[in-house]
């Protein structure tokens, strides 16, 4: 398996990084590094879409080049609750 370049980004776009990932990486994986490297509100849920293609990921679901193409912006969102 070979290594695939994204850009994950906050929804807010305060936070941008340049990764590069394992192929077969879970979007969690993803998810829950970006939240402790950036040191997230971790009360809050959040929720990983590919704003290149404006497809929500599914946690559970493996990076590969059928889902993901090299150079595409994953944004981290957080999970609105209405109360």
């Amino acid at each position: 398996m070979s290594d695939i370049k994204l850009t994950i980004q906050t929804a807010d776009q305060t936070r941008k990084a340049q990764i590069s990932v394992p192929e077969g990486t879970t979007t969690s994986e993803v998810l829950q590094a970006a939240i402790d490297n950036w040191a997230l509100p971790s009360e809050t849920e959040y929720s990983i879409a590919n704003v290149s293609n404006g497809q929500a990921l599914v946690p559970t679901q493996s990076l590969s080049k059928d889902l993901v193409t090299e150079g595409d912006v994953l944004e981290i969102q957080p999970v609105l609750v209405a109360g």
